[in-house]
């Protein structure tokens, strides 16, 4: 039996397909207006301008007969081509609850891929994985992503449980690379998705972002887990660099520490939201303990009302207003259910 056959995966697909159709199709209705207003020249319907918006869709007309400011949306192209750089990468294979950040990455590139999938729209991915990048062309319809999607979920996993006796510093994540890369060959203009936990201290991934968003329309899929933001007191914790091996013991009983870490790690997403924003990228995140679906409504949501993620209130507010441990929505409706639980659960915590 091939892995494209293995009856686990179509059934996580199938899954998949129901639960992103199921819960946001009746919330994202037309063809062309989903995650992310498209490109197009077709006027569309007038609104009240928000600080952020671009003036060159000014609408006079309606300007002067309210005398408030109002710029219109337009109607996409009728054939909308949306490429994904999806992280699968070391780092991405922790998680601290049933859903593993590997995971969410996979069911966020499902949800755009769902909801983009219709009228002859196409879908292609670069997945970036340990062992270099690796490319999938774009096809149409949901045939193609389904197929997309088999290849992402048989992906084998390479995260080092255990360290090494000579760390690999050359092996970490370079993201920079990998949207340089996406933007080879020269494609025409649609959607770009980046979907990655944007963990590196290294930010030299905005300057080929901000050429990509020159071209296309970008949004930034940020995936993050709890444990990365605040350390549990758990006494002595040897943590193991996924992608490097190195280890790293970390004194977590230490209530100075753990303040000093969760003031880096807050420092950390406030530079990257600010450095997508400076790209030009819409910036979404998805977090491993909360109702990614409805993360995702909400984001498509504000879009449409003319307040994109890059004039959403400060990521750090927005991580301090999250539930702790919580689910956003109601009982029973979380995403958490599309996987199962991350195999590989070790004594030795992995960063």
């Amino acid at each position: 039996m091939t892995a494209g056959t293995d009856p686990v995966i179509e059934r996580t697909l199938r899954r998949l397909e129901l639960t992103v159709l199921r819960r946001l199709d009746g919330m994202l209705l037309g063809d062309h207006l989903g995650l992310l207003p498209g490109h197009g020249s077709e006027k569309a319907e007038s609104r009240e301008y928000t600080v952020g918006d671009d003036v060159r869709r000014m609408d006079w007309a309606v300007t002067a007969r309210t005398t408030v400011p109002h710029v219109h949306d337009l109607i996409a192209d009728r054939e909308l081509e949306t490429w994904a750089l999806v992280d699968l990468t070391a780092s991405s294979e922790f998680g601290s609850g049933e859903l593993d950040k590997r995971d969410l990455t996979i069911a966020a590139t499902a949800a755009v891929g769902f909801l983009t999938a219709r009228t002859g729209n196409r879908m292609g991915a670069v997945a970036l994985t340990g062992g270099g990048t690796r490319a999938y062309p774009a096809r149409p319809g949901r045939a193609g992503l389904r197929a997309l999607l088999r290849n992402l979920l048989t992906t084998p996993r390479t995260a080092h449980d255990r360290p090494l006796r000579r760390p690999e510093p050359a092996a970490a994540t370079d993201l920079s690379v990998a949207l340089a890369g996406l933007m080879r060959p020269p494609r025409r203009r649609g959607l770009a998705v980046v979907i990655t936990d944007f963990q590196s201290t290294d930010l030299s991934w905005e300057r080929p972002l901000r050429a990509l968003a020159a071209r296309h329309q970008v949004l930034a899929i940020e995936v993050l887990d709890p444990l990365e933001l605040e350390l549990p007191a758990v006494g002595l914790l040897p943590v193991v660099d996924a992608e490097t091996g190195a280890l790293l013991e970390v004194p977590t009983s230490s209530r100075r520490l753990r303040a000093r870490y969760a003031q880096a790690a807050a420092a950390h997403r406030r530079e990257v939201a600010l450095a997508l924003r400076r790209a030009g990228a819409d910036h979404l995140v998805l977090r491993t303990d909360s109702d990614w679906l409805v993360d995702i409504a909400r984001f498509a949501a504000a879009n449409r009302r003319g307040r994109g993620a890059g004039r959403r209130p400060p990521l750090a507010a927005a991580v301090a207003a999250a539930p702790a441990g919580g689910r956003v929505g109601r009982a029973g409706t979380t995403g958490r259910a599309l996987f199962a639980p991350a195999a590989g659960a070790a004594a030795v915590g992995r960063w």
